[in-house]
C-alpha cells in the first residue's frame, strides 16, 4: 500500500515539475499598455526584447473597416518611422510593428495616429 501512495504521489508530482522546468515564452518580457483615442477608437502599444533589438507593436481598432490614418512612431523622441494604413478586416483595426535599436536602459515609444477624415487622434506610449 505504502509503494502505490509512493508511487502514485511521483506520478502526480511529475507534471507539476515539468511546467516549472518550462522554458519562459517569447514575450514573457514585453510591455503592453491600452487606452482610448479622442474619439470611440481603441489604441494598444507593446514593446519587447526580440533578438538583442526590440521589437514594437502599435495597434489601432476603430472597429470600422476602410478609414485611413496617418501614424508615426518614435523611438526616444526621435522619428523611427511613419506611413500610412487603412483599417481592415472585420475588426476595422490596422497594425504596426518595428524593430528598433535596443538603447541602454529603458526604450521610451510614442505612437501618434491620426484619422484623415474625422481628425480623431491616437497617442500611446509605452515604456521598455
Amino acid at each position: 500500500m505504502k509503494t502505490i501512495a509512493l508511487t502514485t504521489a511521483a506520478l502526480l508530482a511529475a507534471p507539476a515539475l515539468a511546467l516549472a522546468a518550462a522554458p519562459a515564452h517569447a514575450g514573457d518580457d514585453d510591455r503592453e499598455r491600452t487606452g482610448s483615442c479622442s474619439g470611440s477608437t481603441n489604441w494598444k502599444i507593446k514593446a519587447g526584447p526580440d533578438d538583442g533589438r526590440m521589437e514594437v507593436e502599435a495597434e489601432i481598432d476603430s472597429n470600422r473597416s476602410g478609414q485611413t490614418w496617418r501614424w508615426v512612431l518614435r523611438h526616444e523622441g526621435r522619428v523611427a518611422d511613419r506611413g500610412t494604413s487603412v483599417t481592415r478586416g472585420p475588426s476595422g483595426s490596422f497594425d504596426v510593428e518595428r524593430r528598433t535599436a535596443n538603447t541602454a536602459g529603458t526604450d521610451t515609444y510614442k505612437f501618434r495616429a491620426v484619422n484623415r477624415a474625422s481628425g480623431e487622434v491616437c497617442v500611446a506610449r509605452v515604456s521598455r
